[in-house]
């Protein structure tokens, strides 16, 4: 959602409804807006919260309700960014692909709704510019983090991080085909806190129990 009115609209409809509820002796005391308001993930022009806040006040002035609202993308979406190294390229007859170790499990709203993620080289290379797919290594035809970028050309062991991963990122990742999950590294100014660690193996079979049946089994 780039615009605020559609929000404006969504909240003149409930206004309706709040009236006629009213009516009927219901006595209404919070009103959840949910969430919506975009971000920049390309060249989108999202408002301001700002301007969102203004719009909406002025939809549900008099209405004397609590507002809830979750504006948790705009927080912490362009807060966070993917970091992930190159293993190898590789040429195909149509195209040519970046193979890096992350992979859907980590980021996996482009598998999922094809969203779109800037990617940017960690560090300057002044290399030339190539049209590749960003890929991962899982055998699957969704693994892909970015398609047709035009990005400098790579070397197995570079950098490359994928912005705005702060919303939906490691909250939609998973274990799939085994893969332990990244650490989350918090950065203020020129110092750096591990937030949450990165997964062991260990990690993978916790809270498994084999059953006494097949405990003495012979494998």
């Amino acid at each position: 959602m780039t615009e605020v009115s559609p929000f404006v609209d969504a909240v003149s409809r409930l206004r309706g409804l709040l009236d006629s509820l009213k009516a009927e002796g219901l006595d209404i005391k919070y009103l959840d807006l949910g969430g919506g308001l975009g971000i920049t993930y390309d060249a989108e022009e999202p408002p301001d919260p700002s301007q969102y806040a203004q719009a909406l006040g002025k939809a549900l002035a008099g209405c004397g309700l609590t507002l809830i609202l979750e504006p948790g993308r705009v927080i912490t979406g362009n807060a966070g960014v993917f970091v992930t190294k190159v293993l190898f390229t590789k040429s195909g007859q149509d195209k040519d692909f970046v193979v890096v170790d992350g992979a859907m499990n980590d980021l996996m709203r482009p598998s999922l709704y094809d969203a779109f993620h800037s990617v940017w080289p960690v560090g300057r290379t002044g290399r030339r510019s190539v049209t590749v797919d960003v890929v991962g290594p899982i055998c699957e035809s969704g693994d892909f983090l970015a398609k047709d970028r035009d990005l400098p050309e790579f070397d197995p062991g570079d950098l490359l991080a994928l912005m705005s991963a702060g919303a939906y990122g490691f909250s939609m990742s998973s274990n799939y085909n085994s893969r332990r999950r990244p650490a989350e590294v918090l950065v203020r100014g020129d110092k750096h806190f591990t937030i949450r660690a990165r997964e062991k193996n260990e990690d993978l079979t916790r809270g498994e129990d084999i059953p006494p049946f097949l405990r003495n089994r012979a494998c």
